[in-house]
């Protein structure tokens, strides 16, 4: 433990000196080099940042293209030429006052130590952040309603200067909010391929909240630990085989082979047995197909939402055929509880830390490792 504490205050100092690369010329602008995400490109300009995200579901396409303004700049100094330019989102940063749709960018937003710039949530219900729970108490964070159909009046009271939200494939649009003049951040990182690539997206935020040094060093934080737990990884003399999640209703969704889950898993040096699949998402199937392929599995890592921890006589209860499964026999089953733990808001952008568990889990041979943080073994 003391090891990787060192590494961590290493890491701290080394991203303190920089970690900014830069590559163009003055003419076209300076190209923000990103090492791993491959659906976002930024160029810096003398006045102003163009930023360009790919869209995941339509090869050759654009999702969204930003201007991003400093707060004192006026239209002449940024264009050169008239206001409006079509198809390019102005936005003014940093930000002041967003409105943030999902919890996930609202523990970033945390991280960055950006609390002060946020008004206004969407699904208050599901957002965990202390912060944002004492903000609507205290009325300093205004509750927008429903993610799916928030209340306009509401976000136009928050004096919104940007809206972060998830974009989803065949969506067809954001409905009312496209009807207001405020500027619509499409958060895709959930789409890149690799979780140091989803996590890479930070030094996107970095910049929407005058957070960029913060976001530099938290990034470079999070790769240099990555890589070493990988590394670490491979000095196991053991290689246990993984069986992923759990049945919901009538369908058992597993990560696909090319998921950040997926690719975490082969980073910890274990054996899935969809590593071979081509999906990024997850794969919808039957009980029947999970036990033909991973009814021998020696570990069984899944997720569930609940008030309390679930043990293994409940967990053995929900479907008939779980006790058929070779870890329900052995007990070597660990949990994570997204209600009770920070998995879904802290994982995205700190997949280091989801990493470790996994190893730990799947290794147990590898000494001083932190305590488990997300999962833990069902009684």
């Amino acid at each position: 433990m003391k090891k990787l504490f060192s590494i961590f205050t290493i890491a701290v100092l080394l991203s303190s000196c920089g970690g900014r690369q830069m590559s163009g010329t003055a003419e076209e602008g300076d190209t923000l080099s990103f090492k791993y995400a491959r659906l976002i490109t930024v160029v810096k300009h003398r006045n102003y940042t163009e930023v360009s995200i790919k869209n995941p579901w339509k090869e050759g396409k654009m999702l969204h293209r930003y201007r991003l303004v400093q707060h004192t700049a006026t239209v002449s100094q940024f264009t050169g030429q008239q206001a409006a330019i079509e198809g390019i989102t102005l936005v003014r940063v940093p930000l002041q006052r967003s409105v943030v749709f999902t919890s996930v960018h609202a523990a970033l937003v945390e991280q960055l130590g950006a609390q002060a710039q946020v008004a206004g949530v969407a699904d208050l219900k599901y957002m965990k952040v202390p912060f944002v729970q004492q903000g609507v108490q205290q009325g300093r964070i205004l509750d927008c309603g429903d993610g799916m159909a928030p209340v306009i009046e509401k976000i136009i009271d928050a004096e919104a200067d940007a809206i972060l939200l998830s974009p989803f494939e065949n969506s067809g649009g954001y409905g009312r909010l496209e009807e207001v003049d405020i500027p619509l951040i499409e958060c895709a990182e959930y789409m890149e391929e690799s979780p140091l690539a989803r996590a890479e997206w930070i030094r996107f935020y970095g910049l929407l909240y005058g957070k960029e040094r913060e976001a530099d060093s938290i990034f470079s934080i999070v790769d240099s630990n990555y890589g070493l737990l990988k590394k670490l990884a491979t000095t196991s003399n053991v290689n246990p085989s993984v069986l992923m999640d759990k049945q919901t209703g009538s369908v058992w969704y597993v990560p696909g082979g090319r998921s950040t889950i997926g690719r975490m898993l082969n980073d910890a040096q274990c054996r899935y047995p969809f590593f071979s699949d081509e999906h990024s998402g997850s794969l919808a199937l039957p009980f029947e197909a999970i036990l033909e392929k991973c009814g021998e599995a020696d570990v069984w890592l899944f997720r569930y939402d609940a008030a309390q921890p679930i043990t293994r006589a409940e967990l053995l209860k929900e479907q008939p055929g779980y006790p058929q499964l070779r870890p329900a026999q052995t007990g070597r089953l660990y949990g994570c509880n997204v209600m009770t733990s920070m998995f879904y808001e802290e994982s995205p952008f700190r997949p280091d830390l989801l990493l470790q568990d996994f190893i730990q889990i799947l290794h147990p041979d590898i000494p001083n490792l932190p305590p488990l943080r997300y999962y833990y073994k069902v009684d």
